[in-house]
């Protein structure tokens, strides 16, 4: 059996509900949900976009913690608040992982948390053979 490791962010969420920011588990690293929120400062507040790209670049942080880059992101999901921000998020998704391809999922739900939230996105890597 292989052996599990987590990753703690220091998000105040992880220790008020009791979960990791991300699990390597065999092959696999898993992202749980990330925002824009560093500590307790929302960076890019009514900016999708900038959102999207902060909540991105602090998955793919808990990523490196397991020695792992944006090459190594096979999946990606991206929650929004909003259908109007399809486009914004959908850029920074791009110029993240145009390169990658990973399989990816959006989706529309109707809050967050916080409603200063308007995007919080997952990403799955993979560190097995023959990357």
């Amino acid at each position: 059996m292989s052996e599990v490791r987590r990753f703690q962010s220091g998000s105040p969420w992880e220790d008020a509900f009791g979960f990791a920011r991300a699990v390597a588990a065999g092959d696999r690293v898993i992202v749980g949900g990330t925002t824009s929120f560093k500590g307790t400062v929302l960076y890019g507040e009514g900016d999708p976009y900038e959102q999207a790209k902060v909540a991105f670049t602090s998955a793919l942080e808990a990523v490196a913690e397991f020695g792992l880059t944006a090459d190594a992101v096979i999946r990606t999901r991206m929650f929004l608040t909003h259908v109007r921000d399809i486009d914004a998020v959908g850029r920074a998704h791009q110029e993240l992982f145009d390169s990658v391809r990973p399989v990816a999922t959006l989706m529309v739900v109707e809050g967050f948390v916080d409603p200063r939230i308007l995007v919080e996105v997952e990403i799955e890597a993979y560190r097995g053979e023959g990357r």
